[in-house]
């Protein structure tokens, strides 16, 4: 692994925060990316989560080797301890994430410090993302990636919050004091970055994103949102029905899409005390029919509907999950003079 001789801990800017739990075959690589950053004074806490394979000796030689690297070692304890106990080691104002089998750019900790120095009303800034895999990646993640990645500005990230986390957890980096005040990660029902970041808007801080490709993001088969179930659909739009009511005062909705998407959202809405009070669909075969009482109405139908809701304030939230239905619904709602952030939001 690289040595370079850094200043006095007095000097630290970022504190790169990397949880492992039995990392041995991927770890080497994601340090020695991390060493190699360049314009930045950092350090990086490595909080070992109970590994049982050669990840306590990997640690153990790169702490020797470089004065950078301290070391946690934990009882197993999951993520979010993991998480909260490298935070609260970190000795540096700004706290940057990063994976055991990631790898990051040499400029990506300067120039998200850089960004978090020049906008104040920031709170976390991400990078745009190249996801990898061995033996090749499936067409979903480059979709992913596209969307992810051209969303940069704080506008663009709270329009599609709901949708997905719009900004990759492994690429945050985010004012240390911004996470003293949320109380840092909870381990709650849903993944814990959605948690967090919701929580973070709900407080009224916001995000950004430096746009330039700064982080390369393995995808396998054992990574936590593959086989953990607080990863699954029902989860995140569990966490997305609890927070929508809370950072945007909804108390009441139509939910375009009446399929299955559509019908989980209006489950956890009512839940959280939400009444849906009509669903839309594309579909003629479902215009006309109910689901648990509540109407389903032809999407053709809009125009009579769409003054009434906006009167009413009753907003539209777009819950259909097929590839570019999200498009048609923001064009449909739009030409009905409804404002996204306003009178509409997407969900899925």
């Amino acid at each position: 692994m690289q040595v370079r001789n850094p200043r006095g801990p007095a000097a630290l800017e970022v504190s790169v925060v990397l949880p492992v739990r039995d990392g041995e075959r991927t770890l080497g690589a994601a340090l020695d990316s991390v060493l190699a950053s360049r314009r930045v004074e950092f350090e990086v806490v490595c909080v070992d989560d109970g590994s049982r394979d050669r990840t306590p000796a990997l640690l153990a030689d790169a702490a020797r080797a470089d004065p950078r690297v301290r070391v946690l070692g934990c009882e197993p304890r999951g993520i979010v301890a993991a998480l909260n106990a490298g935070i609260a080691a970190a000795r540096a104002p700004l706290v940057a994430r990063m994976d055991a089998d990631d790898l990051v750019h040499p400029e990506r900790f300067a120039l998200q410090a850089r960004l978090l120095a020049q906008r104040p009303e920031l709170a976390l800034v991400g990078c745009a993302v190249e996801p990898f895999r061995e033996g090749g990646l499936a067409g979903g993640w480059r979709v992913y990636a596209e969307w992810v990645n051209a969303l940069v500005t704080p506008e663009e990230i709270e329009r599609e919050a709901f949708v997905e986390c719009p900004v990759p957890h492994p690429t945050w980096m985010f004012r240390r004091d911004a996470v003293a005040a949320l109380g840092g990660y909870r381990d709650v029902a849903w993944p814990e970055d959605l948690d967090f970041f919701y929580r973070l808007l709900e407080s009224g801080a916001r995000a950004g994103k430096v746009p330039e490709v700064l982080h390369r993001w393995r995808d396998h088969d054992e990574r936590l949102s593959r086989r953990d179930p607080r990863y699954a659909r029902e989860a995140f739009a569990a966490a997305k029905a609890h927070f929508l009511p809370r950072i945007h005062g909804v108390r009441t909705a139509v939910v375009w899409g009446a399929g299955k998407t559509g019908r989980r959202f209006a489950r956890l809405l009512a839940a959280q005390g939400v009444p849906v009070r009509a669903f839309l669909d594309i579909r003629p075969a479902r215009a006309g029919a109910t689901w648990r009482g509540i109407p389903i109405h032809a999407a053709a139908d809009l125009g009579s509907l769409a003054k009434g809701w906006r009167a009413e304030r009753v907003p539209v939230l777009g819950a259909v999950a097929s590839r570019g239905a999200r498009a048609e619904i923001r064009a449909a709602l739009a030409q009905e003079g409804l404002a996204e952030g306003r009178d509409f939001w997407m969900v899925a």
